[in-house]
């Protein structure tokens, strides 16, 4: 804070914004508002998803002046011309201002057309500020919005129910202009990348022939909605680049996607699965854990029918993100902010506890550690602790499992050794070890589990976890 404050003094500026993008640090931002305030009597303004979700909690501050819900180019252009006394105050569209200790909001307009907005600068930037795997990376969006309306989603709230999408001349104009600045991997943050797929087949087939050498990599790490997602279009994102593919699974029981309003089926899911692993993608798919209508047999449903296919399992415990369309079924108060981030697990119902969620999150972390053995063959379980050679991290997790299975307790490995981990359910992970027959490693190989749990341990909690229709 020091530094930052330090750093905005110095540049005698006449106004400052400050974007508020999540919720969890609200509070930061207006931390640095009050620093500010204090030191200088200048306007302050802030945007982001946070202050569009919840703009009155605030401009109520007295550290803020002014706030923009909403996309902020165009409001932002127009409050700088309100300061230069070239328009009204009113005329600032999605603006918020106090006016004789009243909170005033100006009506909403539709922001620049998104391919009139100017690329993103980053000569300032220095390649290796973010990377993957060694190489330097940027990020970009092709289109803005969803068409999708999942119950559990704020992008709306920020980006409205219009999807916009950039032209793919726009597009390929922001890639060859990473390429020539050194940036090798492009990340597609778009929350619905996809969607028009044979508009994304053309932008694939254009990348094929302007990347000749193959050295443009691609990732989509926000996701990918596999309902859109075919084997041709699947092919040519291969040729283009893509070696990775994120998946929004959220969940493989159809009750809970209807509830959620997610239009998607498992029989495509599959699918996509089997063509993905055909072309050699290293496939993760996300699971919400948590969801307001879900039950904790329909969690463990989901995680065993993913643990038996070759993907990584990515583990979202659920969180409420204020004026969500789920959020707004349930009293939402400025005590909840700090809570809606996964690490808070702090939503619970009649149906699972918090050390539930945390125990599921955690299993699926032991079964990501089964899922990167690179066998040759299907392999028993009890097998892979025979192996004479590995490296001490993997020493160090299958003593781990060793241990869990003759103490019946799950331990951190620490510089101190082995301590117990008091918060993890061993019945509930006994339990959902009793349903995987086999395990799915990323190659494609099976890890045979067979009777290797205790089923003594986990048999007598059968009951509360069951699920006759699984």
């Amino acid at each position: 804070f020091d530094a930052i404050e330090a750093e905005i003094i110095a540049l005698k500026p006449d106004a400052v914004g400050i974007s508020a993008l999540f919720t969890p640090y609200y509070r930061e931002a207006l931390e640095i508002a009050q620093r500010i305030k204090k030191r200088v009597q200048i306007p302050i303004i802030m945007g982001g998803s946070h202050v569009s979700a919840v703009p009155q909690s605030i401009l109520k501050h007295t550290a803020v002046d002014y706030v923009i819900t909403g996309e902020g180019e165009k409001p932002l252009v127009m409050w700088l011309k309100y300061l230069m006394d070239e328009i009204k105050l009113d005329e600032v569209p999605n603006l918020g201002y106090k006016q004789q200790g009243q909170l005033l909001f100006n009506a909403s307009t539709d922001n620049y057309p998104i391919d009139e907005l100017p690329l993103p600068t980053l000569e300032d930037f220095s390649l290796t500020r973010y990377q993957f795997q060694g190489r330097a990376l940027a990020f970009m969006i092709t289109s803005r919005s969803c068409p999708h309306k999942c119950s559990f989603c704020s992008v709306h709230t920020t980006f409205g129910h219009n999807y916009r999408r950039r032209t793919i001349a726009n597009v390929l104009e922001e890639i060859e202009l990473r390429y020539q600045q050194g940036y090798r991997v492009i990340d597609f943050e778009d929350d619905n990348l996809t969607y028009y797929k044979n508009d994304f087949k053309h932008l694939c087939r254009e990348l094929i022939q302007r990347f000749p050498l193959k050295d443009l990599q691609l990732v989509a790490m926000n996701g990918i909605s596999y309902i859109s997602l075919d084997d041709e279009l699947l092919d040519l994102m291969r040729q283009a680049g893509f070696t990775h593919l994120n998946l929004a699974l959220v969940s493989s029981d159809k009750t809970v996607r209807e509830s959620t309003k997610r239009p998607h089926t498992i029989k495509a899911y599959l699918n996509v699965v089997d063509k993905a692993f055909a072309l050699r993608f290293q496939i993760t798919s996300y699971q919400i854990l948590g969801l307001p209508n879900e039950s904790l047999a329909s969690m463990v449903q989901t995680l065993v029918f993913n643990a038996q296919l070759p993907v990584l399992l990515g583990a979202s415990l659920f969180y409420l993100t204020p004026n969500s369309p789920i959020a707004r079924t349930h009293i939402f108060t400025e005590d909840d902010f700090l809570k809606s981030r996964l690490t808070a697990m702090a939503f619970e119902t009649m149906h699972f506890k918090r050390e539930d969620l945390y125990t599921l999150f955690i299993t699926t972390r032991i079964i990501n550690f089964l899922k990167g053995f690179e066998l040759e063959k299907s392999t028993p379980l009890a097998e892979l602790f025979e192996f004479p050679e590995y490296d001490p991290r993997t020493q160090w997790g299958l003593q781990l499992l060793s241990l869990l299975n003759k103490t019946g307790t799950l331990h951190f490995w620490t510089k101190r050794g082995a301590l117990p981990n008091s918060k993890f359910d061993v019945a509930l992970f006994y339990h959902v070890m009793a349903q995987l027959p086999e395990i799915a490693c990323l190659n494609g190989s099976m890890i045979l589990c067979g009777a290797y749990w205790k089923k003594a341990v986990f048999s007598p909690m059968d009951s509360l976890y069951s699920n006759p229709a699984l």
